[in-house]
């Protein structure tokens, strides 16, 4: 044991060949995830959901309290997929920036995507509070660490047009003094945004399903959706269990999107991201490497996000997994290195956790309301499903209650286009991802000469 890690939790038996103790999200420890009580399927509904996750949820919030008739189904258990794997970091991230939004679909919907951005996070502090979801949630700022002083000039600018755009606590951070925010010289300066925090994701999923249900959600866990089809001024729905009639159908699939919606899951590119949790440190290297215990974000393609757990005991840092099956240790030893090289103190330190979930990507790269053949879907969150599903759920809950006020968002618009040659299998992933690092690595080498 390493001295300065000082006294640490118990340790469960790793598996075999594991870098990890558990393979097991760090999250569940305290909010597992877990089925819920098996009720008889309804023959008639209002609106049928597809997926519990935080957008499915926080849809059927919203029409359960419309008073509408409102079940979810779930192939896993709600919430066991992306909504309590993910890194609990409510960054609300658009991944094209707004030259690149603007050139694409003109600077009214760019600018209009970037303004939600900031009125989405408020909804979601506020929501958290007055519903009273205990969530952990913090707004603790975010750090993006720049990789070269070049990249750091033009982060700085565009923290500038953020702060004077939207009037966000938003502003630049050189070298000399970074070690304020992150006790690295890895970086070359960085950025800091105050209306981003941190929240435990799965506690977050476990308080809005009681919620939702609390308002009269029926949530059917462990019962995959098998098709849908049109019939007559309705739906026909048929499930692992047994068919069910609604007169709307909302979709709100994302990194899990499976063969009953095809028209969706030829958009949608599930795309394997990893997280890993540190052993507890001790408080002074905490206090250390993550003075002000914010949120981390790299300015790079396979850039690491990275934070302090919620009692501030241990680092939690995810990144991209270009491996497809099983669960091989090189993503988890490529987690570790990239932990070491940024702060090189944690080199060989243990590791309590590490497990992978699915994020979706889609050509636009920007989430999505949009309505097919009469279903509504509410999906493609690009890794920033923290923000955006709540919020992408909510306003296309209201879009089917007719509420064209509410349901008004910026990301309602036509389909992202399909995917060429992709069916559901992303099979290109893994040389993708070779790709981007080839990128990262011209980028690091053009930074530090």
């Amino acid at each position: 044991m390493t001295m300065a890690f000082g006294s640490l939790i118990a340790r469960s038996e790793a598996p075999a060949g594991s870098v990890a103790d558990k393979n097991t999200p760090f999250w569940w420890e305290e909010a597992p995830v877990k089925p819920l009580p098996r009720q008889p399927l309804p023959k008639m509904l209002d609106v049928a959901i597809v997926g519990a996750g935080y957008a499915g949820l926080s849809a059927g919030l919203v029409l359960a309290r419309g008073g509408r008739s409102v079940a979810s189904f779930d192939a896993m258990n709600p919430g066991e997929g992306a909504s309590s794997r993910n890194g609990g970091i409510t960054s609300g991230t658009i991944r094209p920036d707004y030259a690149t939004i603007s050139k694409r679909f003109g600077e009214d919907k760019a600018m209009a995507i970037e303004a939600e951005g900031k009125i989405a996070r408020e909804f979601l502090y506020d929501f958290i509070k007055t519903e009273g979801i205990n969530c952990d949630f913090k707004l603790t700022g975010v750090f993006k660490g720049a990789l070269g002083h070049d990249q750091y000039d033009k982060m700085a600018r565009g923290a500038e047009i953020v702060a004077k755009r939207l009037g966000i606590d938003s502003y630049a951070v050189p070298y000399a003094e970074q070690r304020d925010c992150i006790g690295t010289d890895f970086y070359r300066g960085g950025t800091v945004r105050m209306d981003i925090g941190g929240l435990h994701p799965a506690k977050f999923h476990a308080e809005l399903l009681r919620v939702a249900l609390a308002a009269g959600l029926t949530v059917h866990s462990n019962t995959p959706v098998i098709a849908i089809a049109q019939e007559g001024n309705g739906f026909e729905i048929t499930t692992s269990l047994g068919t069910v009639r609604a007169r709307q159908v909302l979709v709100c699939t994302n990194g899990y999107t499976d063969a009953a919606t095809p028209f969706l899951r030829r958009r949608l590119v599930p795309v394997r991201s990893r997280i890993i949790a540190t052993e507890e440190l001790a408080p002074e290297v905490m206090a250390r490497l993550m003075p002000k215990r914010m949120m981390i974000g790299e300015n790079r393609h396979l850039g690491f996000y990275y934070r302090p757990s919620p009692d501030g005991r241990r680092i939690l840092l995810g990144g991209r997994d270009s491996s497809r099956r099983g669960d091989p240790a090189a993503p988890t030893l490529r987690l570790r290195n990239g932990l070491a090289e940024i702060f090189p103190e944690l080199e060989g330190v243990r590791l309590s956790h590490s497990w992978f979930g699915n994020v979706a990507m889609n050509r636009d790269m920007i989430p999505r309301i949009f309505e097919k053949d009469g279903i509504v879907y509410a999906t493609g969150f690009c890794g920033s499903g923290v923000v955006w599903a709540p919020w992408v759920g909510m306003r296309a809950a209201h879009k089917l209650m007719g509420h064209a006020e509410k349901a008004r968002s910026a990301f309602d618009f036509r389909p992202p286009a399909a995917v060429p040659l992709y069916r559901g299998d992303p099979w290109f992933m893994p040389a993708v991802i070779q790709g981007y690092g080839l990128q990262d690595r011209l980028a690091w080498w053009r930074a530090r000469r």
